[in-house]
């Protein structure tokens, strides 16, 4: 690529709107035309006993207590995501995939702070994640927006992708919280099935910048959701509602750190059962969560003093690289 047509590219990456422009919901959209999947008991006793080979392993949010990981590093990786997700539309099944590809590739690599390695894991992880779930993918050079540091040629990233593909043994189609949602909910017959499903989805989303909650299986994460989402915390104190495959102690550990982390702390959130439902004015209330002064999205063993960013400094190992 000459230096011309680098520059050329390299300001076609540019984006003159401010991010929180274009930070809309579009979980109506996603909810209306979402065909429903009802879990029979044979499918939910296979994708509960599959969780483990989709998750990183135990010690991997140690390491990042231990900061052996950069945890700053990860928030501002998922935080980019969200914001790619919302400028082209794309489906939160996309987010939790290409989160979950992240983790899953860094538990057995070290790669250091931000920085170039990183982001081109980053960007790798959401291609192959859109590529997975989404109808219409935007061109590998166009996923680099919204200020992103640095810009990859295309045969980098998919370079990147099929390492990450190998690391990953080519097992793409990861469970998530969302498989469950249907039937979880179903399970308490709320009145309005679509707006617990939407503040349950807004809940999911948001534990991907909690670190502390890559401790819970997808399956606790989205039961924990759905009784936040429907207020239904008496049901800790009656048979449990859900499959006796949900563990009931871990379950009630999920839905306290879910009302302390993502209700209790934000204003925005307090009552999200309370009628009307508002739709939030960014992707399900991430980015409005980040901005709230009072949320720590940060894990509870991390200080604010030891999650400072380290300082990034560009690197050119790679003639496929550049800096913006």
């Amino acid at each position: 690529m000459s230096h011309s047509s680098a520059s050329s590219a390299v300001n076609n990456l540019f984006c003159e709107e401010d991010a929180g422009e274009l930070v809309q919901s579009q979980l109506d959209t996603w909810i209306s035309s979402r065909p429903l999947h009802p879990l029979d008991e044979h499918t939910f006793d296979y994708l509960i006993d599959s969780e483990p080979q989709f998750s990183p392993p135990s010690d991997y949010l140690l390491r990042y207590h231990r900061r052996s990981i950069d945890v700053t590093a990860r928030q501002d990786s998922i935080n980019w995501i969200l914001k790619v997700r919302a400028y082209y539309h794309f489906s939160p099944v996309t987010v939790l995939l290409s989160v979950n590809y992240f983790d899953r590739f860094l538990s057995s690599h070290s790669f250091p702070g931000n920085g170039w390695p990183l982001q081109l894991l980053t960007v790798a992880c959401l291609s192959l994640a859109a590529k997975m779930e989404e109808i219409h993918v935007p061109l590998l050079i166009d996923f680099q927006i919204l200020e992103p540091g640095f810009v990859f040629e295309p045969k980098t990233i998919q370079r990147m992708e099929l390492h990450i593909m190998s690391m990953l043994n080519w097992k793409l189609r990861s469970v998530t919280p969302f498989d469950y949602l249907d039937i979880f909910i179903s399970k308490l017959k709320p009145d309005d099935f679509n707006r617990v499903f939407s503040v349950s989805s807004n809940l999911i989303l948001n534990t991907t910048r909690v670190i502390d909650f890559l401790a819970f299986p997808p399956s606790t994460i989205s039961a924990a959701a759905v009784l936040c989402a429907t207020g239904a915390e008496e049901s800790f104190e009656k048979p449990q509602p859900f499959p006796e495959k949900i563990d009931k102690e871990m379950l009630r550990s999920c839905h306290q750190l879910m009302q302390e982390y993502l209700i209790d702390t934000c204003p925005s959130s307090q009552d999200l059962t309370a009628e009307p439902l508002v739709a939030p004015p960014s992707p399900v209330g991430v980015l409005d969560a980040a901005a709230c002064g009072s949320c720590d999205t940060r894990s509870s063993f991390v200080s604010q003093a030891e999650a400072e960013p380290l300082a990034k400094r560009p690197r050119f190992s790679t003639p496929d690289v550049q800096q913006l």
